[in-house]
């Protein structure tokens, strides 16, 4: 959209046996001319993340994608992809933020949002 300056995502299961949810995936600062990302993009090690873009940490307590894991047992969950237009460059957060917080800022600065939400059973 207009006035974008940079783009964030999230994956979020509000399926999760917590009370709150679970944050799978944070990701911002990823500037608005990056249209796609590489396969495997959310492993950290693989260093495939633009330059710039910060993997936040998760609800794992750790940065970068943490896949889709019900408990054994459970129903099927909801994975909520979320990607953000933004109108900041940076929201002035490091990688050790939580999600919560990080959440807090987009939605100070979201210009617009999609989502695709999936679903995961075991």
């Amino acid at each position: 959209p207009k006035g974008t300056k940079s783009f964030a995502i999230t994956l979020y299961d509000k399926d999760a046996p917590t009370g709150s949810g679970w944050w799978h995936w944070v990701v911002y600062k990823k500037k608005k001319n990056i249209t796609s990302l590489a396969k495997n993009a959310g492993d950290v090690s693989k260093m495939l993340m633009p330059k710039g873009a910060i993997q936040s940490i998760t609800d794992y307590g750790k940065t970068g994608f943490g896949g889709a894991c019900p408990p054994v047992g459970d129903k099927s969950h909801q994975y909520l992809f979320t990607v953000y237009a933004l109108d900041v460059e940076t929201l002035g957060l490091n990688e050790k933020v939580s999600p919560a917080v990080v959440g807090y800022y987009l939605n100070q600065h979201t210009i617009q949002k999609a989502s695709v939400v999936g679903y995961y059973d075991r």
